[in-house]
């Protein structure tokens, strides 16, 4: 499956280096557009999301601080937006449904923890500029360098948890237990 996270990243890269290029061939201050333009898309597009995902589908969105999950809780399809912040979600006594369920989360800095069950199929996918990861047994870490790691019992597993995220500096950690 395809990382929505990496076709935004790339998308922007590509809008930052033409902005630049037509800065440098028309002599332009390309910063004086930029961070008002950044700002201005940055809204739309925190106004325009929640509308924009699958009604089943449940979006958070926090500036800055932690979002922390365990014991006995429900895990739906979620999309979660952070700035500056960690993600822990222990799934070892949540309630999983079956079939697939997809979190999503897009973030600038911060750190990913996922714990589930060993009987629960795991997918992860990763993009950022700057990764330090260790997914189920494999590490990856490095610049631009996308992560995609599936366990064993995916395609058989009846529940299973897909987990794509894009953030700027990463560092993720997927565990079995």
């Amino acid at each position: 499956m395809r990382n929505q996270g990496q076709v935004f990243l790339g998308i922007l890269i590509i809008f930052i280096g033409l902005m630049f290029l037509i800065g440098n061939v028309f002599n332009v201050n390309v910063w004086i557009f930029c961070w008002p333009l950044g700002l201005i898309l940055l809204g739309v597009w925190l106004l325009l999301r929640p509308q924009l995902v699958s009604p089943d589908t449940a979006v958070r969105q926090k500036l800055l601080g932690d979002i922390h999950r365990d014991g006995v809780w429900q895990v739906t399809n979620e999309e979660i937006w952070i700035g500056v912040g960690d993600v822990d979600l222990d799934m070892t006594s949540a309630d999983i449904p079956m079939g697939e369920t997809t979190i999503r989360i897009f973030g600038f800095v911060g750190d990913v923890d996922l714990l589930v069950p060993k009987d629960v199929g795991v997918s992860v996918s990763s993009t950022s500029f700057v990764t330090d990861a260790k997914v189920l047994s494999q590490r990856e870490d490095g610049l631009l360098a996308p992560v995609h790691v599936v366990s064993d019992n995916y395609e058989t597993a009846e529940r299973r948890v897909r987990l794509e995220m894009t953030s700027f500096v990463a560092n993720l950690r997927v565990k079995q237990i």
